[in-house]
This record gives structure tokens, C-alpha cells and sequence, in this order.
């Protein structure tokens, strides 16, 4: 328990905890809205592509 305790209480874990607490809420919130992200990119880039053929 001792070492558990060290571990928390040590700075430069604790910034590795948050980011990796950070990554997971990222890859949640992409998991979530997927669809909405998804049509999103799909419609950039067929915007991109129709705006390309008038150059």
C-alpha cells in the first residue's frame, strides 16, 4: 500500500495519469460521434473537390 501511496504522491506520474486520462476522454468523445464526424469530413472534402474542378 506504501508503494501505492508513492506512487500517487510523485509529480511526474501524476502528469502521465492526466494524459493519459485526457487521451481516453478524446478517443470516447470521437467514439461518440462518430456518424456526426464522419459526415463532417465527407462533406469537406467533396466541398474541396467540386471547388478544385473550378480552378
Amino acid at each position: 500500500m506504501k508503494n501505492f501511496r508513492d506512487f500517487m504522491m510523485e509529480e511526474d506520474r501524476m502528469g502521465v495519469v492526466e494524459i493519459i486520462l485526457i487521451i481516453v476522454i478524446l478517443i470516447s468523445l470521437a467514439a461518440l460521434f462518430k456518424t456526426q464526424i464522419t459526415s463532417l469530413v465527407n462533406k469537406v472534402l467533396k466541398k474541396i473537390t467540386t471547388q478544385a474542378n473550378k480552378i
